[in-house]
């Protein structure tokens, strides 16, 4: 493990929100998480180019508050923003991630169906060890039931030294 972080913190209020998503605390949960723990890692901001930095987004139940809100919105006879056809992947806020960070790793979204991070850190092991990536940020994130921000996790994953 080269980094870890988590969210909340002592501290933290509600994460800051993210351009272009809306609604939903998922994805500020996810890039406030990431950015934590890569900002431990990295502090001087984006990594060099061949990283070969993955992003694996886990969770069993992704981002519920925004599916909720298009349901409700679609039961009601409601036009759906077109926002949310974008937030509606979870890879798109990996995406994200991504791109602010400069990693070209892939970009992998799980939902698993034991134990989450033992799953997570089997697919960044397999990515690793087939040569796909170097490193991997694993992002284990759940809403709280009510759809307000809940808990994540976001652990660096690889071999080497701090930089």
């Amino acid at each position: 493990m080269l980094a870890e972080a988590r969210w909340p913190e002592d501290g933290d209020g509600a994460p800051p929100g993210v351009p272009g998503f809306v609604y939903s605390a998922f994805h500020p949960l996810v890039a406030a998480v990431a950015d934590r723990c890569l900002g431990r890692r990295y502090a001087g901001g984006a990594l060099p180019a061949g990283n070969r930095t993955a992003v694996l987004l886990v969770s069993a139940s992704g981002d519920t508050a925004g599916a909720a809100h298009v349901r409700e919105t679609v039961a009601a006879g409601g036009r759906v923003g077109p926002l949310f056809f974008f937030q509606s992947v979870p890879n798109s806020v990996a995406g994200h991630v991504a791109a602010r960070w400069g990693l070209d790793g892939p970009v992998v979204c799980l939902s698993p169906t034991g134990d989450p991070r033992a799953e997570g850190e089997a697919e960044a092991d397999l990515l690793r060890h087939d040569g796909d990536a170097a490193q991997a940020l694993l992002i284990l994130i759940e809403l709280a039931p009510d759809g307000t921000p809940g808990e994540a996790t976001a652990v660096l994953l690889g071999e080497g030294t701090r930089q």
